[in-house]
């Protein structure tokens, strides 16, 4: 019965026939969606029974989700069931690492496992809907909301969008544990003037088409059912009136069948931005842009009625906007079951929810450091261990930022999993030194120099709290807060081998402490399971694999600086580069060299795109494509051997890059085009290959329009963005 209602043809003919039926203040009461975090008050059943509610936010009961559908199927006129959202970002029940943190492990295949666990456990709960996954190209540490994000990187950021989508809503949009995605934020939002939320971005639309849209293509093309507008901006228009990006681009060009949400009372706030002198101004440009359903402010509710009747809005446009979202209830089978019974579901955070968590958790771990191989710790070697620092034992803060549904008292923290995993062959020696990563007291430090100097390694837990990052939380200091620094050179006076494992929702400075340490975990906020996924890397159980989602910067000066820049007119190289410190006294403006860098910073990042050590080492060699000359519209695969030349088994992210090197707009100096994750045995070869055709190499011109255009590519393969093997090979017109 679900299967054959939800048909195309037979969808499209029960919505026209609804909106056939509904009055004015009906169809408007389907584009309102109102917060009900604890129940459902008197004032709002009534809403409900007079059809004026469309979608509900936060309501996570069962029980009262399911007493709200029946009011809304049962006791309202037209038996129009709601969309129950919530933000369900990295995990329901069972946490996930961040979105940045799930990223690093370059494994969308895991990351699709992740959502679907968290749908199946958010679905229990009643809730239909999710504002995920955010798809925002980000280039800048600053803003705090990078945490949501899955980076800087139009391709990877794609391949994430899918998988997420994919995860959340499965094959059948009907079956139980199904929830409709939301990709947000449409668009352009992680290019807010110096990383300020909500701020500003201005994107001209050649860098906004090749860079900040093709993951929300990406996410149409998989079927995402709704979008969520962006707070910001975009080139003076915000995105909540910006009839550009959501009818030229969204409905026109990309033929997007679902619907579009505002964020929390931006369309409102299209006056605070001085686009519109009030609401009703506010509601006629939302409407008119084409924003379906306005969330938590009323600006519809209380003006759209008046503007129909006015004129200013055709009755054939506001039936545009209502038949997305009936379409899109219609297609999630809400109409015939919309209720919830958790029997059905697996218990919360059980344990194969818990070993998905693991296993991302495991795969997001970055080593950017191992001088001297000081990792892994043997822990058949070792008498003992310090366990220092603010994150190691902080099951709240591991979980980061957006996790209402997070229960911390299952959190599996790095200090217990440490001692679980070294058992009684070992000492851990635990002190805390700082209550939180923003204290600056230096009171324990002498408590925590002494359990590191009886100890054989330290391991020191660094990083910020989860209120550091996230929405509204951007940073301008991106250096450890706290005296978080001044605990790492204390503790480095002790001449112990010394592991920095940093917990973080965003990339940090950490110039400051690369040389007081001889390793360094990056570990994002890795959620439920990051202690044990944490102690498989430091006790070699595991070998990391993950690789840098977003490039790390030396100093925040250095912000935006990302690997797919263009080459300018004076590129700079090594040679070019002479450091502040070496200018002699009244030097020549031009005796060093006039290109692109900071003199006290130079051209390279701390850490590039794509970088992450492994216990290991990874060669590559033998790399070609299989034709130096393509045609264009042929197939073509690019090729590498690469092999284990260590004694450990590992995996490694092989990344393949091009450059356009001619085109009518300027062209990064490497794009992403293809990754895969390689298990190899010690001593082991295999050949990637990775398989393209020329449309994967087409971009927006100057006319806007997507093209390919004959001419020399360069190739490289290897193990980051800045790395690997180079070839060449050529696009010929037929």
């Amino acid at each position: 019965m679900a299967e054959e209602n939800t048909d195309g043809e037979a969808v499209e003919a029960r919505v026209s026939a609804l909106l056939g039926r509904m009055t004015t203040a009906e169809k408007i009461g389907q584009m309102t969606q109102v917060n009900a975090p604890g129940g459902i008050p008197k004032d709002l059943q009534s809403q409900v029974q007079a059809g004026q509610i469309g979608s509900m936010l936060n309501v996570v009961d069962a029980d009262t989700s399911n007493e709200i559908q029946r009011i809304a199927l049962e006791e309202s006129r037209l038996g129009i069931p709601l969309l129950m959202g919530r933000d369900v970002i990295h995990g329901f029940r069972t946490v996930l690492p961040i979105p940045l943190g799930q990223a690093a492990s370059w494994n969308p295949d895991l990351v699709r496992q992740g959502a679907r666990i968290a749908a199946l456990e958010a679905a229990s709960a009643g809730i239909n809907w999710t504002f995920a996954p955010m798809i925002d190209i980000s280039r800048d540490p600053r803003w705090g909301r990078i945490a949501e994000s899955f980076g800087e990187d139009p391709f990877l950021m794609s391949a994430f969008s899918v998988a997420m989508v994919e995860g959340f809503q499965g094959d059948d949009l009907t079956s139980p544990g199904t929830i409709a995605a939301c990709a947000k934020h449409f668009a352009g939002y992680g290019a807010s003037e110096s990383g300020r939320d909500y701020n500003t971005t201005n994107i001209p639309e050649n860098e906004l088409r090749n860079v900040y849209l093709p993951p929300f293509n990406a996410a149409v093309d998989a079927g995402v059912v709704s979008l969520m507008a962006s707070f910001s901006d975009l080139n003076g228009v915000p995105a909540s009136g910006n009839k550009f990006l959501m009818n030229d681009v969204l409905r026109n060009e990309w033929h997007f069948e679902g619907f579009v949400v505002s964020d929390w009372a931006s369309i409102e706030q299209l006056t605070d931005h001085g686009l519109t002198a009030n609401d009703k101004d506010a509601a006629l440009e939302a409407a008119r842009a084409g924003v379906n359903m306005e969330m938590a402010s009323t600006t519809y509710a209380d003006h759209l009625a008046a503007l129909v009747e006015e004129g200013q809005i055709s009755i054939e446009r506001l039936d545009e906007l209502v038949g997305d979202i009936l379409r899109a209830k219609f297609r999630l089978g809400l109409f015939d079951d919309p209720y919830t019974d958790p029997g059905k579901f697996p218990e919360l955070a059980n344990i194969e929810h818990l070993a998905i968590a693991r296993q991302v958790a495991l795969q997001s771990l970055v080593l950017l450091q191992n001088n001297n191989e000081v990792l892994p710790l043997k822990r058949n070697a070792l008498d003992s261990v310090a366990v220092i620092g603010p994150m190691a034992d902080a099951p709240y803060e591991q979980l980061g930022t957006w996790v209402f549904d997070g229960d911390p008292d299952i959190s599996q923290t790095p200090l217990t999993a440490i001692r679980e995993f070294v058992g009684d062959r070992a000492t851990v020696n635990y002190v805390r030194a700082m209550e939180t990563s923003r204290s600056r007291s230096a009171e324990f430090f002498e408590e925590a120099k002494s359990a590191a100097a009886k100890s054989d390694a330290v391991v020191v837990f660094l990083g910020e709290e989860s209120i550091l990052s996230g929405e509204a939380h951007s940073r301008a200091n991106i250096d450890l807060p706290g005296n978080q620094v001044d605990l790492v050179r204390a503790l480095s006076e002790t001449g112990k081998p010394i592991i920095a494992v940093i917990l973080a929702g965003r990339p940090l400075t950490l110039l400051n402490i690369v040389d007081e340490v001889d390793a360094i975990i990056f570990a994002w906020h890795p959620g439920t399971m990051g202690g044990p996924a944490i102690a498989d890397i430091l006790f070699g159980a595991e070998s990391p694999s993950g690789k840098l989602p977003v490039t790390f910067p030396k100093m925040v000066g250095q912000v935006p600086i990302y690997y797919g820049h263009k080459n300018t007119g004076k590129p700079a190289i090594a040679e070019t580069f002479t450091h502040i410190d070496d200018f002699p006294v009244k030097a020549a403006q031009s005796a060093y060299g006039m290109t692109s860098h900071h003199i006290d910073a130079g051209y390279e990042p701390l850490y590039p795109f794509g970088f992450g050590l492994s216990y290991t080492q990874f060669s590559y060699s033998d790399i070609h494509v299989s034709s130096d000359e393509v045609r264009l519209g042929e197939d073509f695969i690019a090729r590498a051997t690469v092999t284990n030349d260590g004694d450990v088994e590992a995996d490694e992210i092989v990344q393949l890059y091009v450059r356009d090197l001619v085109g009518n707009v300027t062209r990064p100096v490497r794009e992403l085009k293809g990754f895969t994750r390689l298990r190899l045995q010690p001593g082991e070869s295999k050949t990637v290959e990775f398989e393209l055709t020329t449309d994967d190499l087409a971009f927006y011109g100057r006319d806007m329009q997507l093209l390919v255009e004959p001419g020399e590519f360069h190739v490289w393969i290897g193990g980051d963005s800045d790395a690997g093997l180079q070839t060449e090979f050529a696009v010929v017109a037929d």
